[in-house]
């Protein structure tokens, strides 16, 4: 039995849980709504205010399916109920963010700057502070897109491994390397 698929998913108060016959689950929260289209074969049980996903059968396919269910029924529970934060920081000479409402404006050493505009279910929030680097917080009850949203803007200047310039997740590591040493005579 899969591990991550038989833990059961606690339902808080003020979130709405619904099954449609074609298994197109519905979870409406204080956050928003996300609406998903599952695999037929799973089958959904609220009880007490608790979620449990189980399998038919113990299939190759059914056990796949049956923990990404689970995972992404939690991932749904918990962004209308409490929703998601992606914090990034631009690391570099003369990098800046700033945004007019759902566009980020993004200045990263090229010669123009980046325009992104970013999807309504996304919010965004700029910060720039002396002596810290500029931050872009990203909020959204949406698992999926805020990382999709967050990879994207990631890609427009990558973190360099050599001086660490570039876009980068707070609190992520990277792997420096020590470059080239003065020539030998």
């Amino acid at each position: 039995m899969s591990r991550i698929g038989k833990a059961p998913i606690s339902v808080p108060s003020g979130v709405e849980f619904k099954v449609d016959k074609s298994n197109v689950v519905t979870v409406k929260g204080p956050k928003g709504t996300l609406t998903k289209k599952f695999d037929p074969d799973m089958v959904f049980n609220l009880e007490d205010g608790t979620l449990t996903v189980q399998r038919p059968t113990d299939s190759k396919r059914h056990r796949s399916m049956h923990g990404l269910s689970r995972a992404l029924l939690n991932g749904m529970v918990e962004g209308v109920s409490a929703g998601f934060t992606k914090t990034m920081e631009l690391v570099g000479v003369g990098y800046r963010a700033s945004n007019t409402g759902q566009l980020l404006e993004l200045a990263l050493g090229f010669s123009h700057p980046i325009m992104f505009h970013l999807p309504d279910e996304v919010k965004v929030e700029t910060k720039s502070e002396k002596g810290a680097p500029p931050t872009i917080i990203l909020t959204s009850h949406d698992k999926q897109l805020i990382g999709q949203v967050a990879a994207k803007i990631r890609s427009f200047k990558k973190p360099e491994p050599y001086k660490g310039k570039g876009i980068r997740f707070a609190g992520e590591v990277l792997r420096r390397k020590a470059g080239k040493t003065a020539g030998k005579k």
